[in-house]
């Protein structure tokens, strides 16, 4: 019995352990910023521009900034996911807006010259930052939400909070904490998560026609939590579904049923 009660206690301790250890490191496990400073035109985007704006805590975020070829365009607010930074999305971006189309992507803070490090308040703090920017430069009824993977979960509080003209999602979820528990099923994720990016409460909220897309074997966001959100959006459409593993999906696999999307909510 004796030994019985000392497995019990050192196994316990372990696992009260690597919940210490998990509380402490997760946003270290969640966010993979790139904090190089950048610069669209070594990257090749000749139509953009490099701007800094000041959130209203203070940091300072860079945004890339490609106006539209007009005032008919439709205009992507780019919302990025949790790696990496601009950079790294360039060549999306040059596809996005190759027809005209404008776009301002945000660099998070933390990522690509940005100052701060990121939080799940201060990536939202971001995106109103940038999208109030932007809603001073073109009519809200062109802006078009963009969200990549973690963004996605941005992307969906926002459009269900300011006036847009669609959203569109690429690789989506209900949530980080959906992600989470898949991936600890072990831990008790719901208590230790800090940055839970619950976009299933806020998609109830959200009007405008949404367009996802995915891959059916996405290795990082479960399709699943792609469909679970789809049937929280009161504007949703058929989710594109994409064969073939990838994470976020290629814009040349979804560009024409994009275009489809565009030119019938912005008609």
């Amino acid at each position: 019995m004796q030994l019985l009660h000392r497995v019990l206690f050192v196994t316990a301790s372990i696992y009260v352990g690597v919940c210490v250890i998990m509380f402490v490191m997760q946003r270290s496990l969640q966010y993979f910023p790139d904090a190089r400073a950048m610069s669209p035109a070594a990257e090749g985007l000749t139509r953009a521009t490099s701007e800094t704006l000041t959130t209203p805590d203070g940091e300072r975020i860079i945004v890339w900034w490609s106006p539209p070829a007009d005032a008919t365009r439709p205009v992507f607010l780019y919302l990025h996911g949790n790696g990496a930074n601009l950079v790294a999305r360039a060549r999306r971006f040059e596809r996005l807006s190759a027809n005209g189309t404008g776009l301002m992507a945000v660099s998070w803070r933390g990522y690509g010259g940005s100052t701060g490090s990121p939080t799940e308040s201060g990536l939202v703090t971001d995106a109103h930052t940038a999208y109030a920017e932007l809603a001073r430069r073109v009519d809200p009824r062109r802006i078009v939400i963009f969200g990549e993977s973690l963004g996605s979960t941005v992307a969906v509080k926002l459009a269900a909070q300011v006036p847009v003209a669609a959203l569109v999602l690429d690789s989506s979820f209900t949530s980080a904490l959906d992600v989470a528990m898949g991936a600890y099923p072990f831990l008790p994720v719901s208590l230790l998560m800090r940055d839970q990016f619950r976009a299933d409460l806020a998609a109830p909220q959200v009007t405008v026609p949404v367009l996802q897309i995915h891959c059916r074997p996405d290795p990082v966001t479960p399709f699943a939590l792609a469909e679970r959100l789809n049937e929280l959006l009161a504007g949703r459409r058929p989710i594109v579904a994409l064969d073939g593993a990838c994470h976020p999906a290629p814009v040349s696999r979804f560009e024409e049923p994009l275009h489809a999307f565009l030119a019938d909510v912005l008609r």
